[in-house]
């Protein structure tokens, strides 16, 4: 060769933390903004068996297992507002993401993992079918 040597470099390569995965989590979630409502609202849902929070610099995650009701009565006392101040009007606009079905009743907004756990509140009614 001359003047040029062909050499063969391998890296490691670690899996992303960021890979894609279509199978089913069974999670529902939020993005809420980090601020003093929301912060309440984290600390109101990380009470809640299967929730799990998460703060980061500019918002919180409330992510839960199968399901999650955020009472809003529940949210209005730890705020010190009286009942009725907290509705679904506060949690949009706290909230700047979601994932699973979101129904939106008068007293709380619940969050399900799978649209079939919702069927019943939003008038679905989930066809069944016989094997031929």
């Amino acid at each position: 060769m001359t003047g040029y040597q062909s050499t063969k470099t391998s890296y490691a390569t670690t899996e992303s933390a960021f890979k894609a995965d279509n199978t089913a989590s069974n999670k529902c979630g939020v993005t809420l903004m980090n601020n003093q409502v929301g912060a309440v609202v984290a600390e109101v849902m990380s009470h809640k068996e299967g929730v799990t929070i998460t703060r980061l610099p500019s918002m919180i995650r409330v992510d839960g297992v199968n399901r999650m009701d955020f009472d809003y009565d529940e949210i209005s006392e730890a705020l010190g507002e009286e009942e009725g101040f907290y509705d679904a009007a506060q949690f949009e606009e706290n909230m700047s993401t979601h994932y699973g079905r979101m129904i939106h009743e008068d007293d709380r907004t619940i969050m399900f993992a799978n649209p079939e756990d919702a069927a019943e509140y939003i008038g679905f009614d989930l066809p069944t079918f016989e094997k031929k």
